[in-house]
């Protein structure tokens, strides 16, 4: 159910985002940034993701997200934690993941941000991991990176998705493209 503060990814958006991963999905660990009332967290949990941790700052969100989770049945492989994204991102204790989808506030260069903390701690993404970045399409634009490349996009109307792998790696966990 969705919360009254966010704007949660469209279903269209979130199966084509799932089509791309793929059975890559199933005993992933995903961090899901700005999430909101959780749709994509609990999705990846759906299609057999090992764990999910959920990151918001909004207390209405994630208390609609803990709902979510207890009406789906996936509390016990979830964590919620309330935080600044930014901030939670420069701790060291972030963790390691195979997937970090990125939602922010649109228009605000958030993503970017985010996506340069994680440049920064590139340990944070398994070895064929991605950062998905979603967005509005005319707010997408390079970024100067070190350890993160662009390897694809996907637009859906008004939602752009692109997909980050590490730089030196030489596949990708979505759709079979390769650096």
């Amino acid at each position: 159910m969705p919360g009254t503060t966010t704007r949660p990814v469209s279903d269209r958006v979130k199966q084509a985002l799932f089509n791309i991963i793929g059975a890559d999905i199933e005993d992933a660990a995903l961090l899901d940034l700005f999430a909101g009332t959780g749709s994509v967290g609990i999705e990846a949990l759906s299609r057999g993701a090992r764990s999910v941790l959920f990151i918001d700052n909004s207390v209405e969100a994630l208390q609609t997200l803990k709902l979510n989770l207890a009406s789906t049945g996936y509390t016990a492989k979830a964590a919620v934690v309330r935080a600044d994204a930014l901030n939670y991102l420069a701790q060291p204790r972030a963790g390691v993941f195979d997937y970090i989808y990125i939602a922010p506030p649109q228009y605000h260069g958030i993503w970017r941000e985010a996506l340069r903390c994680i440049d920064a701690r590139p340990q944070m993404l398994s070895a064929h991991g991605n950062a998905i970045v979603q967005l509005d399409p005319k707010e997408h634009s390079e970024v100067a990176l070190s350890n993160l490349i662009l390897q694809n996009t996907r637009r859906y109307g008004s939602t752009m998705l692109a997909f980050y792998g590490q730089a030196n790696s030489t596949t990708s966990n979505h759709n079979g493209n390769t650096n």
